[in-house]
């Protein structure tokens, strides 16, 4: 019986499949990840909470702002990459109930189970595509790290200004709203 030398390869997904899969589902250059359990109860509320803030701070000085907040909405980067943000802040109109462009902001609450994509992984997608602000708090320090993407690569900034497009600007601790 001959060896086989050939090197398993773990089966690529695309959108298609993706839309039929039952349950929360990421699907990144093809590799499904599964989104469950549901994030702990300090992810939650903390990831409420901002898109809560954020939200009443487009409203508050942006009348005309053209921007929105929306929490776990899929973005479907290409046809073997739909991701699920914890939040995203949108500027400019689509009226389908996902995402074909990228976000201006979006934050991911880490947790133990998904740090190591959020850091990595995710961290070089949404910089690759353009996500103009990239936020990650971790709830079990209560720290947040916030990227700005400059000459095509995130640099770590402490700024609480947030400059989504020339007629959409804010401000915003998002450190102070951890408990």
């Amino acid at each position: 019986m001959e060896l086989s030398t050939k090197i398993f390869e773990p089966e690529r997904y695309t959108y298609n499949d993706y839309k039929l899969w039952n349950g929360d589902w990421e699907l990144v250059n093809g590799y499904p990840y599964a989104m469950s359990p549901s994030p702990k109860r300090e992810h939650q509320w903390y990831n409420t909470v901002f898109a809560a803030e954020v939200r009443f701070k487009l409203k508050e000085n942006n009348v005309t702002c053209n921007c929105d907040v929306y929490t776990e909405l899929d973005w479907i980067v290409n046809d073997n990459t739909v991701v699920k943000p914890d939040c995203m802040v949108v500027c400019g109109e689509f009226r389908e109930d996902y995402l074909t462009f990228p976000p201006q902001l979006i934050l991911e609450v880490t947790s133990h189970s998904t740090r190591l994509r959020d850091r990595n992984t995710k961290f070089t997608l949404y910089e690759m595509y353009g996500v103009k602000y990239y936020l990650i708090a971790d709830c079990d320090t209560k720290k947040i790290e916030i990227f700005e993407l400059i000459d095509n690569k995130y640099k770590q900034t402490d700024g609480m200004q947030f400059n989504l497009t020339p007629s959409c600007l804010f401000t915003l601790d998002a450190q102070s709203l951890f408990p």
